[in-house]
This record gives C-alpha cells, sequence and structure tokens, in this order.
C-alpha cells in the first residue's frame, strides 16, 4: 500500500465537494494507491504532453459516474502518492492546473514533503 498525500491546492478542492462525491473520491483514491503504478501491474493512467502542459510522471484516475479527475506523482523510493489536483472532469482545467502545480513546486511533487490524505 502507499501512502496517499495531498498538495494545499488539492485539498482546498477537495473540500468544495459534498460529502456523497467525498465519500466515492476518497474510496477511488484508496483503491488506487494499493498499486498506483502504471498498467497492466497497477491502476494508474500516465499522462504526457496533454494540452501543452508536459505532464510526463503524472498520473491519473477517472471517475466516469461522478464527473471528477484525479491527477498524481508518486515518489518511488517512498511508496508516496502525491495527490496534486481533484476537479471537475474537464481535461482542459484539470491539466492546466496540473501544469500550474508543476511550474509552482517543481520536481518536490516527486518528493515526499505534503500532508496526509
Amino acid at each position: 500500500m502507499w501512502t496517499p498525500k495531498i498538495i494545499p491546492e488539492a485539498e482546498k478542492s477537495f473540500a468544495k465537494f459534498d460529502k456523497s462525491v467525498k465519500v466515492q473520491i476518497v474510496a477511488g483514491i484508496l483503491k488506487v494507491s494499493k498499486n498506483p503504478l502504471p498498467q497492466p501491474a497497477g491502476y494508474g493512467k500516465p499522462l504526457g504532453n496533454k494540452g501543452g502542459n508536459n505532464l510526463t510522471g503524472f498520473f491519473k484516475i477517472k471517475y466516469k459516474g461522478i464527473g471528477i479527475r484525479v491527477v498524481y506523482s508518486l515518489v518511488l523510493n517512498e511508496n508516496v502518492m502525491n495527490i496534486l489536483v481533484i476537479s471537475p472532469r474537464d481535461d482542459d482545467l484539470c491539466y492546466k492546473l496540473a501544469g500550474e502545480i508543476y511550474k509552482k513546486y517543481g520536481n518536490a511533487v516527486f518528493e515526499d514533503g505534503f500532508d496526509l490524505f
């Protein structure tokens, strides 16, 4: 099991959802945290260049039923899963936010330094 951690921006976004949606988001993150590595072995769906943002090293969780997308990165040597974006499933918005997070934090998104989810 990997340890899910969350950046402050994603925590603020998460707080805006109603309780029933939060329960589903948490359930999905906990499921993926069992093996967030790329498929076929894990649940991870890698991102690359999306919407003009280089998101190599980032992964996504899609919640089709509730229209939510979560973007995360991994700290491989620590088994940490950093939750970077929790947003409505609008590709442009989601990937734009992920790009902004990467610009703000740089390679710190691939390090263990955020709060527990």
